[in-house]
């Protein structure tokens, strides 16, 4: 009996930015694949790994967007965690196994207290179990060998640190963070310095960058979505760049931009500037300014350029 020929999904070039809210349990790039799939994308990349035992937040970047992922990866972060305290675990999360237990005596002012202690500069110890290497392997390999290795801290910038409900054992907190920060390491710390100890519980991320939450979707909202539907949710690539400020140029000045060549321009000096021909929607790249000169630093290529306007 002679099986169905299945058919091969015929990919297309789509150019934008998907918010989306990863499934628990998932990996970021699973959902980044299943993502890629329901919309017959070419290129796709995901701007910042959360682990499987994390929801939340996940930016997707389809084409053109792709080009500006490192931006969010360099964003700030928002977090709601939940620390269990109390009980302290190998590997900081529920993945773990307990090491330790102690009773949890702790008031409001405590919590405040250590809350405060971690707000701001800190230097952070990464975690055994994570993907950081050393000697070339990730100290995920030496943990799982029974192995602790010494790490190099890591400074990081704690913005702030709210305190959204706690229920004796139960706490919940939102965070907003430098990139690279550990919320299982800072859940460890504040458990530590409350003398009871804690693990992360779960983790939501809540925002990158302007990016936030409030706009993504579930993989089950994009799965019950038409192909339409599905693209119109696509924000455009200069999401990822709402923050900088940008600059206007008229449709000689922009094709010359676009191939690279420096131009004088009347604008302030800026490291970082958000580019655009003189037509709605005609984002054509990143780029700084220096001495009043503009320096392409990413740029879109003209079909790019093109499939952006047919879409504004």
């Amino acid at each position: 009996m002679n099986r169905p020929v299945r058919q091969r999904q015929v990919r297309r070039a789509l150019h934008g930015v998907l918010l989306l809210d990863k499934p628990l349990g998932w990996t970021s790039n699973d959902a980044l694949q299943k993502a890629k799939w329901l919309l017959r994308a070419e290129k796709a990349g995901h701007t910042g790994t959360l682990d499987p035992l994390a929801t939340g937040l996940l930016p997707l970047c389809f084409g053109a967007a792709t080009k500006f992922s490192q931006v969010s990866l360099d964003a700030d972060k928002a977090y709601r965690a939940t620390l269990r305290l109390g009980q302290r675990m190998s590997t900081g999360d529920l993945e773990g196994e307990l090491v330790d237990e102690r009773p949890v005596d702790v008031d409001r002012a405590a919590i405040d207290a250590a809350c405060a202690r971690f707000t701001g500069p800190i230097e952070q110890v990464p975690p055994m179990h994570s993907a950081i290497k050393k000697d070339g392997k990730a100290l995920y390999e030496y943990a799982r060998a029974g192995l602790e290795v010494e790490r190099t801290p890591r400074r990081v910038t704690i913005h702030s640190i709210d305190i959204v409900d706690w229920q004796h054992e139960t706490l919940v907190i939102d965070v907003r963070c430098s990139k690279g920060t550990y919320i299982r390491t800072l859940a460890e710390d504040i458990g530590e310095a409350l003398g009871c100890g804690a693990h992360l519980a779960a983790l939501r991320r809540t925002g990158t960058g302007a990016l936030t939450l409030a706009d993504a979707l579930t993989l089950e909202q994009l799965e019950a979505m038409d192909e339409a539907a599905r693209e119109a949710h696509l924000l455009p690539p200069d999401a990822l760049l709402t923050d900088w400020p940008s600059l206007q140029l008229d449709g000689g000045e922009a094709g010359r931009f676009l191939s690279g060549l420096r131009r004088r321009v009347q604008h302030a000096d800026a490291p970082e500037i958000r580019v655009y021909g003189p037509e709605p929607g005609a984002f054509l790249g990143s780029a700084h300014i220096t001495a009043g000169e503009l320096i392409a630093d990413r740029l879109l290529s003209p079909p790019e350029v093109q499939a952006l306007l047919q879409t504004a």
